[in-house]
């Protein structure tokens, strides 16, 4: 064997030592990339545009407004003729303690409706959350074993729905409402909603 070919073969054999190291590198920037990238209030929503799925939960028990429990949710509360805000939230939740004062601020509108779908919650938990933050809704409820969010299509909590007066979804927020997404976002949404 000739003296280069001794030295090419080191070579060689280098290249294909570093090529997985190479072939890594690359993937690892291409999910990065696509983990920053990427807004989750922009996730797809297939049931955008069609009749709300049906609603039948019971009140999260021991929620307690004005003295009188505060009423689950049923498919009649979201088509009633008026706006529907519907989020999706959890006393375990982090962001959606975070989203609260947005939706504190919306509950002051007479024009929709309020409502809170409590995801996979102990009700305990869930009461304590709304009575130390506030409640914004006027029905809450228990989706204790998650199927509802399912049907819904939820991909994770916090998510918010608006649904117009027939009973069908116009718009989906997925992650928590800030100040801006509720300015530019939801209530243009809403309007929308109503037809202005």
């Amino acid at each position: 064997m000739s003296r280069t070919g001794q030295q090419q073969q080191p070579a060689h054999r280098r290249m294909w030592m570093l090529a997985p190291v190479v072939v890594f590198a690359a993937l690892a920037a291409l999910f990065m990339a696509g983990l920053q990238g990427g807004d989750p209030s922009k996730l797809p929503s297939a049931l955008v545009g069609k009749s709300a799925p049906a609603l039948a939960l019971p009140p999260v028990e021991g929620l307690v407004s004005g003295g009188t429990q505060v009423p689950g949710l049923a498919t009649a509360d979201i088509s009633n003729g008026k706006v529907t805000v519907l989020n999706v939230w959890a006393s375990w939740c982090g962001p959606c303690r975070d989203e609260h004062p947005q939706l504190i601020e919306l509950s002051g509108r007479s024009d929709i409706n309020l409502f809170g779908l409590n995801y996979k919650d102990q009700q305990e938990n869930a009461v304590r959350f709304l009575t130390s933050l506030g409640n914004p809704f006027t029905r809450v409820g228990a989706d204790t074993t998650g199927r509802t969010a399912v049907d819904w299509g939820v991909y994770g909590v916090p998510e918010t729905y608006v649904i117009d007066a027939t009973g069908k979804i116009t718009y989906k927020y997925t992650g928590p409402l800030t100040p801006k997404s509720l300015q530019e976002e939801l209530l243009p949404a809403i309007a929308r909603a109503q037809g202005g």
